[in-house]
Formats: C-alpha cells, structure tokens, sequence
C-alpha cells in the first residue's frame, strides 16, 4: 500500500486563510495558540475535533491555527442546509473542500443518510488528510458542551477496519478546545489549544477493528469528551463561569501579566470545584475536607458581590485597592479627560471609515437577533459580524480607492493602514473612556460605602485563597507564581517596560484583564437565556 501525502492545497483554501487570518485578528484582540506541536503532519491521517460553540466561527478559527507547515490544509465539515444558497457563506464553505452532513432536524422526514459522505471522508482519512468535525452535532450557545455523537468512534473504527491487513496504518484523532472569553464581542480574546492526538492502529487497539463492541466505541468516545473540555470552561450555568473568573482574578490579580492560558486554566479549577459542590456528593482531586455548603455559600457571595460591582460600574481591582482620596480621583480624572480629548480627536478622520462598518453590522445582527430566541441565534453573532464587517470593510476600501483614483497607488495601502491604526487608537479612547467614568463613579459611592466593599472582599479574598491553597492545591504566592509562567507568544505582558511599550504598540492594544472588549463599560456579565 503506498504511503499517504495527502490532498494537494486548493489555492482558494490559501486565500482564505490568510484572508481569515487577516479578518480574525481583527475582530479578536489575541488569539493565543497552544501545544502545536501536537498537530500531526501532512500525510498522517488525521482526525481534528472541537468544541462547537461559535458556528462558522469556529472553524475559521481551526483553519487558521492549525500551522501551514505542518498540515498543508484542514477538511471541513458543515451542515447541508448551508450549501447551494447563492451567498457568501455557501461560497467560503464549499470552495475551501468542506463535506455536507445531513442532519435529522434539517429534513422533513426525520433522516439523514451520510453513507457516501461517510465513506469520502475515510478515503480523504486514508490519503493523510486531516479531517476537523465538531463531534458536539450542533453549535450551542449553552456554556456547557453537548454529549458527544458516537460518529468519529464509529469513523475511527471504519478506518481501522479498512486498514485492518497494514500494521503500520496509524490514526490520530486530535481533541481542540476552543475558549472564547467574550464569543460574539469585537476585540475579544481566544484560546485554542490543542491536546495530546489519541492515536489508533490495528496493532494496539484490536478491539477498534470490526465487530466492535458498542461499549469500545462509548469508550473513545468519552475519551474525547474529557480531553476537549479539560480545556474548556464548562458548566452548566453561566453564572458559575462568572463567579469562577472572578475567583480566579481574586487570588491572582495579575490580570493579562497572567498568560491567558493560564488564567482560564486557573478559572476552571474554581469552576470545577464549584461544579462538584453544587450538591453534597462532590468530586474533587485531593485529600482536603470540603465542605459543599460552604462553597455554595462562596459562590452566592461572590455573585452578589460581581452583580454590585456590575451596579456601581467598577472592577474588582479599585476595591482591592484602598479607597483614593477625592482629590486624587479628580486629578487622575483631569488627566483621562485630556488624553480622551486627544485620542477621540485624532481617531475622528478615521472613524469616519469605520463608520458604514459599524453601522452595516450592527443593522445586520440585530435583525438576525430577532430571527430566534437566544438558544438559537447568539452562538452565529460572531460569524455575522465577520462575514459582514468584511463585506462592507471592503466597500469602504473600494469607494476610498475608486475616489481617490489618481493617487489610488497611495490609497490601496494606506486606507487599510489608516483603518488599523483608527482601530488601536480607537481601542485607547474607549479604555480611557471606561477608566475616566470608573473614576467619576468612585466620587458617586463615596468613602463610607468604598470601605464597606472592600471589608466585604477582604473576606471573600480570604476564603477563595482558603479554597485554592487548603484544597486546590495552588501556591501560596500567585502573583509571583504565574508572572514567571510563558511570554509573550503566550498572550501575556511580561513586565513593567512590556506594559509600558505595548500601550504604544501598533500592533495589539495593552490589555489589563482578559475581560476587556470594545465596550463602553466592563464585559462581566453574559446574554440571559431565554425560557
């Protein structure tokens, strides 16, 4: 049998790649990407599989983060429905190779055949392709992730069974967890991380090969499950996310000094131990008492203590701090009013091309917001705001281009140039904004209601450093525990001058916590599901 080496690479693939890739770092401030080393290389079957919450998103993101140079290209799946529609969409789908899956819930009758679908995905296998699926069957907007369909097991044992008189056939099936910390908000950030391919062959795993029995294939199954959302913050209330961050932040304020990966890492160790505690009958990995009451009580004071925080429109960090005087608030409050002016006033002449952009897509999702209730619209804003903030991003580059035709060889650069610096300066007068009205509210709640919040955190800080030491196992010195963990290429800020010299930086904006989107006020809070 001869050795696969996979698909030649469709150069409207290449295109959209790097088109995406352009696109993706726009709407999202960093997209930091783990462990590629374990991305197998061109020419080894390969099977790639992820969350799915964040529809078309989700597998541009997956495009994009796998290396070129160690997969040529990714095979994609996709629902029917979408193919055929003469739009945008249909065409981005089905000329970077995607396969149509049928799905029950899409067809009149209640069936869905994928037999030849099935067997074109084991022959792409087979020649060394990667194939991604969302083994999840539907993208959700619920925070937790969807029991997994048996189909790639099945996929898996089909192949080893095709493969079953070469010895040295060997399958991967590589888990991905992808972590949004805002999913559908412009200037978010992500985190993809791969995690170690379950590999399969005839040789080691005889009881994949044809028959097998059902209870084999639950087993890999599951396997899958756990090793994509180790990576995940999952549960099964938002809430409990929420309260799992700010834990996080409580016992390691470091904010983006902490790596993003280790900050969600970090969070879904509280999240975990929330989880396992909502009932009495708990789970957790260490030989430390816990007491489930005590926990659930944690959780509910740290919810009250978010949602007033959300009321006064502060961050937890201005109640770690002791309370400033009124005079300092107005001196600091004088200088964000000055760089606002500044700032707001250099981005105007280029806000003025991201106007019809903003505009565009705002119209855009929110008359796709009414098309369906939250369950059934919030997991595709993302994916409208890409599609059309790229449609009309193109316009404005058109027009600008087809206006300014004499100097067009100055303006095919410079507009796009233009429209990303607007952006980072942009990205600096809403912080400002954000950091100006923090202030003013400070002056609004006054010492005595301050001193009281702050009183409120001390505890609450000294119960989530209880829990993360006594229980969790994490050390007792955080902040100097995780400023020493990755670099840059890990999406952290690495000290005081990186601090300093990134808030000039051309190419991403400082961040001060993980949080932080393109809002006039702080992100904490998630959509509200509906009924």
């Amino acid at each position: 049998m001869s050795t696969p080496v996979g698909s030649p690479t469709p150069w409207s693939y290449v295109l959209i790649r790097l088109l995406f890739r352009f696109v993706l770092k726009i709407f999202y401030g960093s997209i930091v990407i783990e462990n590629t080393e374990f991305v197998p290389e061109t020419g080894k079957p390969c099977i790639v599989c992820a969350n799915h919450s964040n529809s078309l998103t989700d597998a541009l993101m997956l495009i994009t983060s796998v290396p070129p140079q160690k997969r040529n290209m990714l095979r994609m799946t996709a629902k029917a429905s979408i193919f055929g529609q003469r739009n945008f969409t249909s065409w981005l789908i089905e000329s970077t190779g995607t396969v149509p899956i049928q799905r029950r819930k899409d067809n009149a009758d209640g069936t869905a055949d994928n037999t030849q679908v099935m067997l074109k995905l084991m022959e792409a296998v087979e020649m060394g392709d990667a194939v991604c699926m969302f083994p999840e069957g539907i993208s959700r907007f619920h925070p937790e992730i969807a029991p997994l369909k048996t189909g790639v097991a099945r996929m898996v044992t089909d192949i080893l069974g095709r493969n079953r008189d070469n010895p040295d056939f060997e399958i991967s099936v590589l888990p991905c967890a992808i972590t949004y910390m805002h999913r559908q908000h412009f200037r978010s950030d992500v985190l993809v991380t791969f995690q170690k391919p379950l590999v399969f062959s005839p040789k080691t795993h005889p009881e994949l090969v044809p028959p097998v029995d059902f209870a084999d294939v639950k087993r890999v199954t599951q396997d899958l499950q756990e090793s994509i959302s180790s990576g995940l913050l999952d549960a099964p209330k938002w809430e409990l996310i929420r309260s799992a961050k700010l834990a996080a932040g409580m016992y390691a304020p470091l904010g983006t000094r902490m790596p993003l990966g280790e900050y969600v890492r970090l969070a879904r160790k509280f999240l975990e131990l929330f989880k396992s505690c909502q009932t009495d009958g708990i789970d957790v990995d260490t030989s430390a008492s816990v007491d489930p009451p005590a926990v659930r009580e944690l959780c509910r004071d740290l919810k009250a203590y978010q949602d007033q925080l959300a009321r006064w429109g502060v961050k937890d960090d201005r109640i770690r701090r002791p309370p400033l005087r009124r005079p300092v608030i107005l001196f600091r409050m004088s200088i964000r009013l000055t760089w606002l002016i500044i700032l707001l006033t250099t981005s105007l002449p280029g806000l003025i091309l991201w106007a019809p952009v903003f505009l565009t897509t705002y119209i855009a999702v929110r008359s796709f917001k009414k098309t369906g209730p939250v369950l059934d619209t919030w997991d595709e804003i993302a994916q409208y705001k890409l599609i059309y903030g790229l449609l009309s991003g193109g316009v404005v580059w058109a027009l600008v281009v087809i206006f300014t035709w004499p100097i067009a060889f100055i303006t095919i650069p410079l507009t796009p140039a233009m429209m990303w610096i607007t952006l980072r300066w942009f990205e600096d007068t809403v912080s400002t904004f954000r950091a100006f009205t923090a202030l003013y509210r400070l002056l609004q709640i006054g010492k005595p209601a301050l001193k009281r919040m702050r009183e409120q955190r001390i505890d609450l800080h000294s119960r989530v450093a209880n829990l993360a030491m006594n229980v969790l196992g994490l050390p007792a010195e955080p902040e100097k525990h995780f400023a020493k963990i990755g670099g840059r290429e890990k999406g952290r800020i690495t000290g005081d001058w990186d601090e300093r010299a990134r808030y000039f930086s051309i190419k991403r904006r400082r961040k001060r916590d993980w949080n932080e989107v393109l809002r006039l006020y702080d992100k904490v809070d998630y959509p509200v599901e509906d009924n």
